[in-house]
């Protein structure tokens, strides 16, 4: 069984393809170091690997909430990763002059799920002619997903990408249907599922999202065996520090025994 893998340069091996890389760019030594070791991992087991972090965070509880170093310097970070370590790099976009910014530096744009409904901003990311990874929404059915994809469609881009991340259950939880990575499967294009932000528990009384990190094996196991084509995760090299989503991410130091058993996985269903 052939995974269905975007055709991106520098995106190599037929295996689940993973997304990964640390929530937010919070300066080059963490971002380029966790990219490099990812790579390694990946190489080493043969998995495709598309590195992610975000330039900069639009969507967040506080008004003090970390949002990022600059846009400019943590684009020149991205691209840096991109070009010494030859690995495709995806990033997010909120507004449509985003998507033309971010399309210089990088190889994949990826709409946040608060976003997917927006017209003229899957326009404009479908405009660059990038990949576009489209999050689906905690409100959305995976049916509705096809609406999204239309939009990138009529700009004359097929290079789409979907992934769920969840379903909100009640204010400060969400719950994975497997279901939904079957039927967005349906549009013949790539699915992915997102093992980090599904487990967040977002809406708390703090003002910042808590979540349950230990069950992002449990997620991923899932994942791989009703067969998703990429797995999504958010990693770190240490999540309590972390200036975003550090409540949901994988300590960088367990991906490679994560992967080990997806791998062990995958091949039992093949």
């Amino acid at each position: 069984m052939l995974s269905n893998i975007p055709k991106i340069k520098n995106l190599k091996y037929n295996n689940f393809f993973l997304i990964a890389g640390p929530c937010v760019v919070e300066n080059e030594e963490i971002t380029f170091n966790t990219a490099k070791k990812i790579r390694s991992i990946t190489d080493e087991l043969k998995i495709p690997f598309i590195f992610k972090s975000s330039y900069k965070k639009a969507n967040r509880t506080k008004f003090d909430s970390f949002t990022g170093i600059g846009d400019e310097k943590a684009l020149n970070i991205l691209k840096k990763i991109r070009e010494e370590l030859n690995i495709p790099v995806l990033t997010d976009i909120h507004t449509e002059k985003e998507a033309y910014l971010a399309a210089e530096y990088v190889d994949v744009i990826q709409i946040p799920a608060f976003l997917c409904r927006q017209t003229d901003l899957l326009i404009a990311a479908g405009k660059t002619g990038k990949f576009v990874n489209i999050k689906k929404g905690q409100f959305l059915s995976a049916e509705s997903m096809k609406f999204a994809v239309e939009k990138i469609k009529s700009t004359g881009n097929n290079n789409i990408m979907l992934t769920d991340r969840g379903n909100m259950y009640g204010y400060q939880d969400l719950i994975i249907d497997y279901r939904n990575i079957k039927i967005m499967q349906q549009n013949n294009l790539p699915v992915i599922l997102d093992c980090t932000h599904s487990l967040q528990q977002p809406n708390q009384a703090a003002g910042v999202s808590g979540g349950k990190p230990e069950l992002i094996e449990t997620v991923a196991k899932a994942g791989i065996a009703v067969g998703v084509d990429g797995i999504f995760i958010e990693t770190h090299p240490d999540p309590s520090i972390a200036k975003s989503d550090g409540a949901n991410m994988l300590k960088l130091d367990l991906l490679e025994n994560l992967l080990i058993k997806l791998i062990k996985i995958r091949k039992a269903i093949i």
